[in-house]
């Protein structure tokens, strides 16, 4: 893997900073009153995001969503893992939903190992047509980020044609890559769906619900707590809150937790005419937890899956069969079952620098640690070289992310200044998770804090990459807090709640990103133009263009060229 040199070189260490949920908004250019970059007091950055600006650089924008990194089509936002999937492959892998629609389409899905294990044929019956209740979990929304309501609704189908007696389908509310107020939608054409398949409504059901930000759906041990009430919810059927319905759930909660969006509302159970849970997790049955990104499935699945979990005691310690959409750690083999093989990523930049001698440094806080290592690094959670790579996690605070809007960012650029200054590192990269995690409350004040508070620590981290001679990239993954209030399709303007307020926007854009790069070698480089749009997965070339080394043909071209 050894790379042919150019004759140029930075001589200092290269930075990338990776603005998490950072996107460039022109729509409603004059009052727009939803943009947290615009509204924000981050005067630096806010002149790097412009051409002819000091301090002095290079500015475009990119493409982070769409096809352009891998997704199904230009209508679908891009994400934090597709995102970092992208930068670190230095070119594009379907991913996720795209692989999940053609494993449908073509049925490779309903041939898979594991679906003729766990469901099987009437013809070569597996455990759900030899008894075994079928139980579903996952995302219920149409976001194509987590999960699509389609994916459910296809394997649904499938089961019923093969003649399944009995499905549960555990839902998770969203609110966060849909509409924050929209879970009576998706909850609707569930219920639809099921009542025409099972018109009494006692074979094929829902079983359990609750906000993605509550239970169930935790990431990277931040809050193992989440994953234990949805433990208790799906597989114990207790909860505080019991209905004969999930679109009474959603009815009701509504009305007694109004400042609840979706993402937020507590864990419900239904019941039947007696108040019992009518879709307990029982031994012996069969689970699909049918989320195909793996950063919010890894937790669930071990609890599931793992024979000596000791994150909390397992009540009921069922014994089930359990797959995952995709496998959602590769190298961790998690979970050991799974219904779609993910995107096999390989020669990843990360490996490329590790082979021709580039020292590497990564970090970030919890909430996005595994996108600057896991997900950069082709879904695999190892090091290419124990002394090559270094990477430092700041563990997140468990507390609402608009509580505290600065979060971690303080911390981390206080520890990536001391890598920088230690000579040792050519090339660091960090996430501040701050425009997206405090993007996603849909408080807009908050995000406003939070670009402040980013804007104050890149400026400050740009001060010492001055004083070591070196080079600062600055990107984002996809947008977010640039388009906080939703948009009126029919109107173009922005949308407006019964009661005058802004309706709050919590997911991810459609937006370009910045790309800023500032260098004492500005005089040597220039644009490299090309006949494609820049996207993400052109930066990888880029970092190794400007470290000296000649891109792969297999990758995406550079960005920036010497002269």
């Amino acid at each position: 893997m050894k790379l042919k040199t150019l004759s140029k070189k930075i001589h200092g260490p290269l930075v990338l900073v990776i603005l998490d949920g950072v996107g460039l908004y022109k729509g409603q250019k004059d009052g727009y009153p939803g943009n947290a970059v615009d509204l924000a007091k981050a005067d630096f950055l806010k002149r790097l995001f412009q051409d002819n600006t000091e301090p002095k650089h290079i500015f475009t924008t990119l493409k982070a969503h769409g096809t352009a990194v891998g997704m199904p089509s230009d209508e679908d936002m891009g994400n934090s893992e597709v995102g970092h999937n992208a930068l670190g492959a230095g070119r594009i892998f379907p991913q996720g939903a795209k692989l999940v629609n053609i494993a449908i389409e073509n049925e490779s899905l309903f041939k898979s190992n594991t679906w003729m294990e766990l469901i099987g044929t009437k013809e070569n019956p597996g455990y759900a047509l030899k008894g075994s209740t079928v139980h579903f979990i996952g995302l219920l929304s149409d976001g194509n980020v987590h999960s699509h309501i389609n994916h459910l609704f296809a394997m649904i189908k499938k089961c019923k044609d093969e003649g399944v007696k009995e499905i549960r389908v555990h839902t998770l509310l969203d609110g966060r890559d849909v509409p924050e107020r929209s879970a009576e939608i998706y909850v609707e054409q569930l219920e639809k769906f099921l009542k025409e398949i099972d018109p009494t409504g006692k074979h094929y059901c829902i079983a359990s619900g609750g906000g993605r930000m509550v239970i169930t759906m935790d990431r990277y041990e931040a809050n193992w707590k989440m994953v234990e009430l949805g433990w208790k919810t799906h597989v114990k059927g207790e909860a505080e809150y019991k209905f004969t319905s999930a679109s009474e759930a959603i009815k009701t909660f509504r009305n007694i937790h109004p400042d609840k969006i979706d993402q937020d509302l507590p864990p419900f159970v239904i019941v039947d005419e007696n108040q019992n849970p009518v879709g307990r997790i029982k031994d012996n049955d069969v689970v699909i937890f049918f989320n195909f990104r793996g950063d919010r499935a890894i937790e669930i699945s071990r609890a599931f899956t793992e024979e000596n979990f000791d994150k909390f005691p397992r009540d009921p310690n069922v014994k089930v069969h359990f797959a995952g959409m995709m496998e959602y750690d590769g190298d961790l083999k998690i979970p050991k079952k799974y219904l779609v093989s993910p995107p096999a990523i390989d020669r990843t930049v990360s490996e490329y620098l590790v082979h021709n001698g580039i020292y590497q440094y990564a970090i970030s806080e919890t909430q996005k640690f595994g996108h600057v290592t896991y997900f950069w690094n082709g879904n695999n959670s190892q090091k290419f070289s124990e002394t090559m790579e270094e990477w430092v996690e700041i563990p997140s605070d468990i507390i609402p992310f608009e509580k505290k809007p600065e979060m971690k960012a303080k911390e981390i650029t206080d520890k990536l200044i001391d890598a920088i200054s230690s000579n040792k590192y050519q090339f660091l990269r960090v996430n501040y998770a701050n425009g997206d995690m405090v993007g996603h409350t849909g408080v807009l004040e908050a995000a406003i804090k939070a670009m402040e508070v980013v804007n104050e620590q890149v400026e400050r981290l740009y001060d010492t990459i001055q004083k070591n001679h070196g080079t600062l990239i600055i990107i984002a993954d996809h947008g977010n807090c640039e388009q906080m209030i939703e948009i009126d399709k029919k109107t173009g303007n922005p949308k407006k709640n019964k009661d005058g307020s802004y309706a709050a926007k919590t997911s991810h854009t459609l937006n370009p990103v910045p790309f800023v790069l500032l260098s004492p070698h500005l005089g040597e480089l220039e644009l490299n133009p090309t006949k494609e749009t820049y996207s993400l997965g052109n930066i990888a070339s880029t970092i190794l263009t400007l470290l000296g080394f000649e891109p792969p043909e297999i990758y995406l071209p550079s960005i920036v060229r010497w002269k």
